[in-house]
């Protein structure tokens, strides 16, 4: 898998393969950046959550793209090593990004330092996390005012009910194939 644009761009990621493990392909990703930026997101300004990382490309691309600070938080040992590799691999410096091995609810479940501009969610596929970690995302305050809280799931997955996320703002809703990209704002993006 290759980063599309930016600074990284044309660089190699090493993945690993695991159960509900789907890197984004080129395609989704594009379309992703496509629509965060068309919604005025300035990278070399925001800082990015990357939540059930897997392969990390989606945030790899936001690093690529000039992002202030990275996490990505991966719980599959193996994945959360390939995404330090590959970043080292990279040449990321250290104060731009950093690896949390652990489960995300786990890291969600505490308030957040500092909050972020853009959030990324892609849980495995049959699992229903998208809710409970909408709830904690906000309840937890990890989704700075305005930011953008991108979700990557199962076309066919219902909406979550609003109610559980009523702070939010439906902003996009498309299918890509067996993809379906969400995003919410918590306002007015500048």
């Amino acid at each position: 898998m290759r980063i599309i644009a930016g600074e990284y761009r044309g660089r190699v990621l090493k993945t690993t393969s695991a159960p509900g493990y789907r890197p984004a392909t080129s395609k989704v990703r594009q379309a992703v950046f496509s629509m965060l930026e068309s919604r005025g997101v300035y990278w070399p300004e925001s800082r990015i959550l990357d939540l059930f990382a897997g392969s990390g490309s989606l945030a790899f691309e936001a690093l690529s793209r000039g992002a202030e600070q990275t996490w990505f938080v991966e719980m599959n040992k193996t994945a959360a090593k390939l995404i330090t590799e590959n970043a080292e691999k990279i040449g990321i410096p250290p104060h731009r990004y950093r690896v949390i091995a652990d489960d995300m609810f786990k890291v969600i479940s505490r308030r957040a330092v500092e909050p972020f501009d853009v959030i990324f969610i892609d849980p495995p596929y049959g699992k229903n996390f998208l809710t409970p970690a909408l709830k904690a995302v906000l309840k937890n305050g990890w989704l700075a005012e305005g930011g953008i809280l991108c979700a990557e799931v199962e076309a066919k997955l219902p909406l979550p009910p609003e109610a559980d996320h009523s702070d939010l703002e439906l902003i996009a809703n498309k299918a890509y194939g067996q993809t379906r990209i969400l995003l919410w704002t918590t306002g007015e993006s500048e």
